[in-house]
C-alpha cells in the first residue's frame, strides 16, 4: 500500500511540474530564432508582448491563458487536499474531493490545449506562420492524459491501514 501511495503522489507532482513548465516556459510556437508563449513572443534580442493580446479579438488567447493557471491552481490545491484528506479520511474511504479536483485540472488543460491548437495561427504575426508547435504545446498536452489517470487513480484508491 505504501509503494501504491509513493506512486500517486509522485504522480501527482510530476504532473504539477508539466503543467508549471507548460504555462511559464516560452515555447509554444517555434520558428527560427523566435519563440512565442501565452504571454510574449520573443527573438534574439529580447522579448516582446504580443501584439492586440489583451483585444476582444484574442479572446481565445485570454482563455487559454486563464486555463491553464486555473489547471496548474487545481492541481495543487488537490495536492494538498489529498495530503489533509490522507489524515483526516476514515478507514475504508475514497478521496472523491481529489479525484474531482485532478479531473477539473485534466479538463482545463484539455479546454486550453484544444483553444491554442485551433486559434494558434489568429493571433500571430506575418512571420509566424510557418512556424512549429514548441516543447511547452507538447508538455501541456502530455500533463492531460497524466492527470486524467491521476484522477482516475484517486477514484478507485481507498484509506487502508
Amino acid at each position: 500500500m505504501l509503494i501504491i501511495l509513493a506512486f500517486i503522489i509522485l504522480f501527482h507532482i510530476t504532473s504539477a511540474i508539466l503543467l508549471f513548465i507548460a504555462t511559464i516556459r516560452n515555447v509554444w510556437w517555434v520558428w527560427k530564432d523566435y519563440t512565442l508563449d501565452l504571454w510574449y513572443h520573443c527573438n534574439s534580442t529580447g522579448c516582446y508582448d504580443i501584439p492586440n493580446s489583451a483585444t476582444t479579438e484574442a479572446a481565445y488567447l485570454q482563455t487559454v491563458q486563464a486555463t491553464l493557471i486555473l489547471a496548474t491552481i487545481l492541481c495543487c490545491v488537490g495536492f494538498f487536499v489529498f495530503i489533509l484528506q490522507l489524515f483526516r479520511l476514515k478507514q475504508g474511504e475514497r478521496f472523491v474531493f481529489t479525484a474531482i479536483i485532478q479531473l477539473l485540472s485534466a479538463f482545463c488543460v484539455m479546454t486550453g490545449a484544444s483553444i491554442y491548437t485551433a486559434e494558434h495561427l489568429n493571433f500571430k504575426e506575418k512571420s509566424f506562420k510557418n512556424g512549429e508547435y514548441g516543447y511547452s504545446f507538447v508538455v501541456a498536452w502530455v500533463a492531460f492524459p497524466m492527470l486524467l489517470l491521476s484522477g482516475l487513480m484517486y477514484l478507485v484508491l481507498r484509506k487502508r491501514k
